[in-house]
């Protein structure tokens, strides 16, 4: 054992001897990698998505994930292919700041400014801070995620989508094709709904359905539980309150995919109102606006009272007839008695119609949407009073609980 320790001894005096020794090869000092925030590469490779998106290039789009991330390369390409669908137009991305602390493998996220629009259905484009994942890599930084956080995820960057349209309808669908067919025909059997009414309405109409209640939360940047109860919400892409920025139909596709086709139809005409009409960024009392897209909604739709009224009529028979038309309140999204809201909504508006037709009651609905006082344009249109005008509302509400 002596001579063998001895042997080794003398094995290790060569190897250090070879090491030092300055005439031969030093082995390098192992050293950890360091890696940084890069927004100047960040930046670089959000140009190169531009140009990728502009082009509708998805091979280009998938070379800008990190190396050897696949889902990363199959988000890139599928945004790339989405775009050539939906012909994105002023697609625009300015890095704006990070968002955290940078990760131990070099990864980090931004917010970044980006903005878009659909030719030929968004006169303007919508803008919205969308969150991005970089891995800086050396010379570059990689895009391995696209939405997340707490800020709006646009659903054509967050997956791929089905796209079905028509001239007058764009449908974009985060499923299976089936879907995409069934949701693109409610869209196009809506325009005529709507033009029955409102026929001087240019149909632009733009349905877009996530995979889920929580995609429906991530494009609209919801709190949880806001949309539950909702089959879908009509407003603008980026949230915005003025005019001019694009409004769409979000579907909840857990509320709507559950609905018999006659209802399912009924919420889609009812969602087209309110883009013909301008709902989204309209200060008309909400009994109003939903009143009237459930009136142009079930105009033509032979259902019993006790089917499309059944829940107010109930609320009647318990209760009486409310003191007011809901209001906020009664519009919340989480009340319980949603239904009965929209219904009774629904039945002021046949009441005006019923005493004054449905050109007076397009009519009315236009002076109020313009800014005139809700009392003048009663008046104007129907020589009623609010008191007036109530007092009816809750007879019609009484007669049918009898």
């Amino acid at each position: 054992m002596a001579g063998l320790s001895l042997f080794l001894l003398l094995v290790a005096g060569l190897v250090t001897w070879r090491i030092v020794d300055p005439g031969t090869y030093v082995a390098p000092t192992p050293r950890a990698a360091h890696v940084h925030v890069q927004p100047g590469l960040a930046a670089a490779t959000l140009h190169d998505l531009e140009d990728a998106v502009d082009s509708g290039d998805a091979a280009a789009a998938r070379a800008l994930a990190p190396d050897g991330d696949k889902a990363a390369a199959s988000l890139l390409g599928a945004i790339a292919r989405n775009a050539r669908q939906l012909h994105v137009r002023d697609f625009t991305m300015r890095y704006v700041d990070e968002e955290g602390a940078l990760s131990a493998d070099g990864a980090w996220e931004a917010a970044v400014d980006t903005s878009w629009r659909f030719a030929g259905f968004d006169a303007r484009p919508a803008r919205a801070e969308v969150l991005f994942r970089f891995v800086d890599e050396g010379d570059r930084a990689g895009l391995a995620a696209v939405g997340g956080g707490d800020r709006r995820t646009p659903l054509w960057l967050s997956g791929p989508v089905q796209v079905r349209s028509t001239p007058g309808t764009l449908v974009l669908v985060a499923g299976p094709e089936r879907e995409a067919k069934t949701y693109a025909a409610r869209a196009a059997a809506a325009v005529p709904v709507v033009r029955r009414v409102l026929p001087h309405w240019h149909p632009r109409l733009v349905v877009e359905v996530p995979a889920s209640l929580q995609g429906l939360e991530h494009a609209l940047d919801a709190h949880p539980g806001e949309y539950d109860n909702i089959a879908a919400v009509t407003t603008t892409v980026d949230g915005s309150l003025g005019g001019g920025s694009p409004v769409h139909v979000f579907v909840n596709p857990d509320v709507f995919g559950r609905l018999r086709p006659q209802g399912a139809q009924v919420v889609m005409s009812h969602e087209a109102v309110h883009v013909a009409t301008g709902a989204a960024t309209s200060t008309t009392p909400l009994w109003l606006l939903e009143g009237f897209a459930d009136y142009v909604a079930l105009r033509d739709v032979h259902l019993p009272i006790s089917t499309t009224a059944g829940q107010i009529i109930k609320q009647v028979r318990k209760h009486g007839p409310p003191p007011a038309l809901p209001g906020s309140a009664e519009f919340d999204t989480t009340t319980s008695h949603l239904g009965a809201a929209y219904e009774s909504a629904w039945l002021a508006c046949r009441v005006l119609a019923d005493v004054g037709g449905e050109q007076q009651l397009v009519r009315f609905y236009r002076r109020v949407d313009g800014g005139a006082p809700l009392g003048t344009a009663l008046e104007a249109s129907f020589g009623l009073t609010e008191r007036g005008f109530t007092r009816k509302w809750q007879e019609r509400l009484s007669d049918l609980a009898a």
